[in-house]
């Protein structure tokens, strides 16, 4: 089982989370943000993992520490769950319209971080600041040492702007995890 866990403490925040990469989209997830909850159980849900989090995060100040330090922890528990990365897909492209938007996550889950964030976000979408997207990826990729290129397309909402974001992220992680063989998906022979 690709399964992982990790708890993390700082003074700004207080983490506890689960993954399961082969799970079926099941939630238990509090993070004191709300819509930011509502993105996370969207990332579960379409990339089937099982996802638990709960973060006292020391939202008085705003959202910015806990929406970081989730993505670290997440990252972290990618890059865990995923082991040696034999018989993964490894790359992958999958574009989500959300109503009037469109948006493009390709990734390569290959052990290079590296981040191309397109999308122009500005404002609150509910308790959430829309600029903490970028910062949430980025952390996410950094520490599950990953490429990906986010491309959002069109679009004029800003919640659906950000749910096609956190979809096409969820739909291309799930298959460049997907288990399609038994070699490691690299002419190295080995995926750090």
């Amino acid at each position: 089982m690709r399964k992982s866990e990790l708890d993390r403490k700082t003074k700004e925040t207080d983490i506890k989370m689960t993954l399961n990469l082969d799970g079926e989209g099941r939630t238990d997830i509090d993070t004191g943000i709300g819509f930011f909850d509502h993105m996370l159980e969207l990332v579960a849900c379409h990339g089937s993992f099982d996802l638990t989090v709960k973060c006292i995060g020391d939202i008085k100040v705003d959202g910015h520490h806990s929406v970081e330090d989730i993505g670290i922890v997440f990252g972290k528990l990618l890059a865990q769950a995923s082991g040696d990365k034999k018989g993964i897909s490894r790359y992958s492209c999958c574009y989500v319209p959300m109503d009037d938007c469109l948006c493009r996550a390709v990734i390569d889950f290959g052990g290079r971080p590296y981040l191309s964030f397109n999308a122009d976000l500005c404002g609150m979408s509910g308790d959430f600041d829309s600029c903490l997207v970028e910062e949430f990826f980025r952390a996410v990729v950094g520490y599950g040492m990953f490429t990906m290129h986010i491309d959002l397309i069109r679009g004029n909402n800003l919640h659906h702007k950000i749910e096609a974001i956190f979809k096409s992220f969820a739909k291309a992680l799930s298959e460049a995890l997907t288990v399609t063989g038994k070699e490691i998906p690299s002419s190295k022979g080995v995926i750090e």
